[in-house]
């Protein structure tokens, strides 16, 4: 049988770069999503932020 997989501890979310209009406005949505409890939505913001930011660079 194989070893159980380690998980790490789930990654910070992203910070937004405070120039750009596209990084407030997820993280906005990111702030109203973790108030409302949704973490997946959370989750899926955080993917959203940091590919968004990697296309930017």
């Amino acid at each position: 049988m194989d070893a159980p997989p380690v998980l790490g501890l789930p990654l910070d979310g992203p910070a937004a770069n405070p120039n750009c209009g596209v990084c407030a406005a997820l993280a906005r949505q990111r702030t109203d999503a973790r108030a409302a409890g949704d973490f997946s939505k959370v989750s899926d913001l955080n993917v959203e932020l940091r590919s968004h930011q990697a296309a930017v660079s």
